[in-house]
């Protein structure tokens, strides 16, 4: 087993643990620290309650287990929020109080909110400040919309040729209410503790009628735009409006041993949506929602190409995701592209789909999706594993001819591209609708879908459903790998269990390497 410090701040540590299993293959080992127990271990530990300047001993036991020592960084001064006047009984205002002790905190220092109920609207941090939530603390939002403060779409320069990005609703610089956590063009912003953020949102306010703009689109829980260094540990997420988690045009965020619910029937309330970021590391994080899990995005076609910023280099491991749409979705607004994206050692429990890729004409050129990479994946009960869908219908025109069409359409500069997907050591029970389901552009085939040592069983009790969201493709059940408009196929050590007819179906491919086996 192979440990290591993943991050030491002043007041917390998170260690990972890597014995080559996914989410919790540690939980029947304790975690220990200067020998006293701390808890069950997992492969990503967030440890807090710890003191700064402090060298500590962790150690996991059972066989093959091991120890580290570390020294938590230094602190100059605690600011807790109480003392800026803050109430923490759920019922007056807190937040001008917090927003005091943020501002006011110095490089190198802690804001802490300690156990209590904190009514809030919105927080905006600043750059180099710690903000903790500690162990009780509840931060619970106002669900008054016209509480909030509005991030204007886009703002014209003085000199009427640049502009100023603030707001955006999936895609497209539109206004949007503020963040409930918001950092705007901020650096070494880092937020942790074991406290929770409740987005309060219900069906009878921001979930209400919620395609309908009321004021603005409806805020995220966490909004971090144009920052560098944004780190998260550790905390319970809860109810957001919309998007939970939504890093926007950043670089160097770290999203780390979270805890992020929403109602399976809530609207929007995807996980996380990283978006035209840049080095993103999420690890040790559990989805329990009603869309998808993590989005992976870069704008809609006037985002992607004037500003030209793709997702890239993400990395996504340790985590578990139930019950949403798409565990792992790409887009469908990737305008700009999204570029190595590496996920693993993750179980995917009840989602709709497994990878979720989701493009359309009208993306653009600049939409290259490209070293998608799927590796020591356990699924469960995930109705269709694999979807790369390049008809999806989604926006005013989705249905469109121009969208929709199967017969080719001239390669332009609204054509997107997906490129290379691998998928390797996936391990796939109970499925229901298709083993995968793979459909290219009739003048851009997909270049190249690599799968080895991947085996897909179909439940017993296996449930028609749409495999992909495109015109023409109803319910299936029990269908094999379907794969069109896709230049080459290589099948390396696959098997699928319990498929009606065909275990691979091919229409347009051009090349083929190895089998289906039974």
């Amino acid at each position: 087993m192979e440990i290591k410090t993943q991050v030491t701040g002043a007041r917390f540590a998170v260690i990972e643990a890597d014995d080559g299993g996914t989410f919790d293959t540690l939980s029947d080992r304790d975690l220990l620290i200067d020998g006293r127990l701390f808890g069950k271990a997992r492969s990503i530990n967030y440890i807090d309650g710890l003191s700064p300047d402090t060298e500590y001993r962790v150690s996991i036991t059972g066989e093959g287990g091991g120890e580290i020592v570390f020294t938590t960084a230094e602190e100059f001064v605690t600011l807790d929020v109480r003392k800026f006047g803050a109430h923490g009984d759920g019922v007056h205002d807190d937040t001008v109080y917090i927003q005091a002790a943020v501002m006011a905190c110095p490089g190198k220092s802690r804001v802490l909110i300690p156990k209590g109920k904190y009514k809030i609207t919105n927080i905006f941090m600043k750059s180099d400040v710690s903000l903790e939530i500690a162990e009780g603390a509840v931060l619970i939002a106002d669900n008054d919309r016209y509480s909030h403060p509005i991030m204007p779409g886009m703002i014209e320069s003085y000199d009427e040729k640049s502009e100023y990005n603030l707001g955006t609703w999936e895609g497209n610089p539109l206004k949007m209410f503020a963040g409930i956590i918001s950092a705007v063009n901020a650096e070494n912003v880092t937020i942790y503790g074991s406290g929770t953020i409740d987005g309060n949102a219900s069906h009878d306010d921001w979930w209400y009628d919620e395609k309908v703009m009321r004021g603005a689109f409806r805020p995220r829980l966490m909004f971090f735009e144009r920052c560098r260094g944004v780190s998260v540990y550790g905390l319970h997420l809860k109810d957001s409006p919309s998007w939970t988690v939504h890093p926007y045009f950043c670089e160097d965020v770290t999203l780390c041993a979270l805890d992020i619910t929403n109602p399976e029937v809530s609207p929007n309330t995807d996980g996380m949506d990283i978006e035209s970021c840049r080095n993103v590391d999420i690890s040790g994080v559990e989805f329990t929602l009603g869309d998808d899990c993590v989005a992976v995005k870069s704008g809609k076609i006037y985002m992607g190409t004037k500003y030209r910023t793709p997702a890239e280099n993400v990395h996504i491991r340790h985590c578990l995701m139930k019950n949403g749409h798409g565990a792992v979705t790409v887009g469908s607004e990737i305008s700009a592209g999204v570029k190595n994206l590496l996920v693993e050692k993750c179980d995917f429990i009840n989602t709709d789909r497994g990878l979720r890729i989701k493009t359309r004409r009208g993306r653009g050129e600049l939409s290259v999706i490209d070293d998608v990479i799927f590796r020591d994946i356990r699924m469960e009960n995930v109705k269709t594993p694999f979807v790369a869908n390049a008809f999806y219908f989604c926006d005013p025109d989705g249905r469109t001819d121009f969208v929709q069409d199967r017969e080719p359409h001239p390669v332009d500069e609204t054509t997107p591209c997906i490129k290379r997907l691998v998928f390797e050591d996936v391990e796939c029970r109970d499925c229901h609708a298709a083993a995968a389901f793979f459909m290219g552009l009739p003048e851009r085939y997909i270049e190249e879908i690599i799968m080895r040592r991947v085996n897909i069983t179909f439940a017993d009790d296996a449930k028609a459903f749409v495999p992909a969201m495109l015109c023409g493709v109803g319910e299936m059940c029990r269908a094999g790998i379907i794969a069109e408009n896709v230049h080459r196929l290589i099948l390396d050590d696959v098997s699928v269990k319990g498929a009606q007819g065909d275990v691979c179906i091919t229409r347009n491919t051009d090349e083929v390497e190895g089998a289906v086996c039974r």
